[in-house]
């Protein structure tokens, strides 16, 4: 359990330090931009890193909660706009321009549903953390109006429409190899 905290720790903490716009920007003019990059990246990997050893060998048990079963019934249709919106977060579509942040949208959508639909206390602290971060850092976002300005162009949209359903698919295809849960009736 002690690697998935410090994984989750790792990982969100960095990705928290936008929110911090002073410790931020003192970091990004004492690094430069290519080493605040480099700093970013690597301890987004490591914790990433950690969270995936930390889950695997962290023990299942104990069971918090029941899981909800409107949960478990609605992930995959949940998982296919989560991966929309993933995808479409980096991409100058008309879905990022209308939700502004679909990024922290798709992964409260999927750090939430995932909550509810397991109940171990694994799962509980690796979903809440993501479900916490996304809504800190969708209220900073908002605040802040921390928007690029882009023109949409459709093209992207089917693009990420497109990409998003098909990686989703894939991933719910083969999440019982990957995460050791079907998903899905169809998975392998």
């Amino acid at each position: 359990m002690t690697l998935l905290i410090a994984g989750i720790v790792l990982f969100i903490g960095i990705h928290l330090v936008p929110v911090l716009t002073g410790l931020r920007n003192s970091l990004f003019s004492a690094l430069g931009e290519k080493r605040y990059k480099a700093v970013f990246s690597l301890a987004s990997a490591l914790g990433l890193i950690l969270i995936i050893i930390g889950f695997g060998r962290a023990p299942a048990e104990p069971r918090l909660f029941a899981p909800f079963p409107a949960a478990i019934m609605a992930a995959p249709l949940v998982m296919l706009v989560s991966f929309v919106l993933f995808a479409s977060a980096n991409m100058k579509t008309h879905i990022r321009s209308r939700l502004k942040h679909p990024m922290l949208l798709g992964l409260l959508l999927w750090s939430g549903v995932h909550l509810l639909a397991n109940g171990e206390l694994r799962t509980t602290i690796l979903f809440g953390a993501f479900l916490a971060y996304a809504v800190i850092d969708l209220i900073s976002a908002t605040s802040r109006h921390a928007v690029k300005q882009f023109t949409p162009v459709a093209r992207q949209d089917l693009m990420a429409v497109t990409g998003g359903v098909l990686l989703a698919l894939l991933v719910m295809t083969f999440h019982r190899q990957l995460f050791g849960v079907a998903s899905v009736p169809w998975g392998i």
